[in-house]
């Protein structure tokens, strides 16, 4: 199967690039170049993987990204000249998979589209329930069952809440949490995990008898 990369950049002459080097690695390619155009794209292409810049003509680059995530858990990979903290950890937070800054090199964005695309492939292999009390985990299609109705998560959440509940009772550093989730060695601001901690946390209120702890000056675990 020749996967298929949606690539979204206003500059066209980046645009081709990518779509050059990436169909040499055998990959099948499509190219727009607005935040419009890549919505109405991502539902005709459907694509396995999307390369998406932040700065977009109509709707920028996190906002399309927050309308893709409401449907879908495609991978998503974000392209941002600004190299900003602050722009990585808001692309992570709203469901992006991982970001490389402009000027980039063509064979580090091959590999990292290589290495999305793969953790995709194992994520979407896994079939997985785990079951506390008053709470089921189901990877296979990616819901949480709490105290007997399904909720709504974003896949990043469900996720992070799969891999430190299936390692119950480890305690797990931020940087090591980010480099099993969104799978990179993040440099700089870690905060993109406690920010994902605070929304489970604020979901699970009742009296059970697992819970998501803080050890400080350490990082996190799923004690029960």
């Amino acid at each position: 199967m020749t996967n298929r990369v949606l690539v979204v950049d206003d500059d066209k002459n980046i645009a081709e690039l990518i779509s050059l080097y990436l169909e040499k690695e055998g990959y099948d390619t499509r190219k727009v170049y607005d935040g419009i155009s890549a919505i109405e794209e991502f539902k005709n292409y459907d694509p396995h993987l999307i390369l998406l810049d932040i700065m977009l003509p109509g709707m920028d680059g996190y906002d399309v990204c927050k309308e893709i995530r409401k449907a879908s858990d495609v991978p998503i990979i974000m392209l941002t000249a600004k190299g900003e903290t602050f722009d990585k950890v808001l692309g992570l937070e709203l469901g992006a998979d991982d970001y490389i800054v402009k000027p980039f090199d063509t064979k580090e964005l091959t590999a990292r589209v290589k290495a999305v695309l793969r953790r995709s492939s194992l994520r979407q292999e896994k079939h997985n329930i785990l079951e506390f009390t008053n709470l089921i985990i189901n990877m296979d299609n990616y819901s949480i069952t709490y105290n007997g109705e399904v909720m709504e998560i974003p896949p990043k959440e469900l996720e992070l809440l799969y891999y430190i509940a299936s390692n119950s009772n480890q305690v797990f550093t931020r940087e090591q949490l980010l480099d099993q989730i969104w799978g990179y060695d993040f440099i700089g601001d870690t905060r993109t995990v406690d920010v994902h901690i605070k929304r489970l946390r604020d979901k699970f209120k009742g009296d059970d008898p697992w819970s998501i702890k803080t050890v400080w000056g350490v990082g996190y675990k799923f004690e029960q």
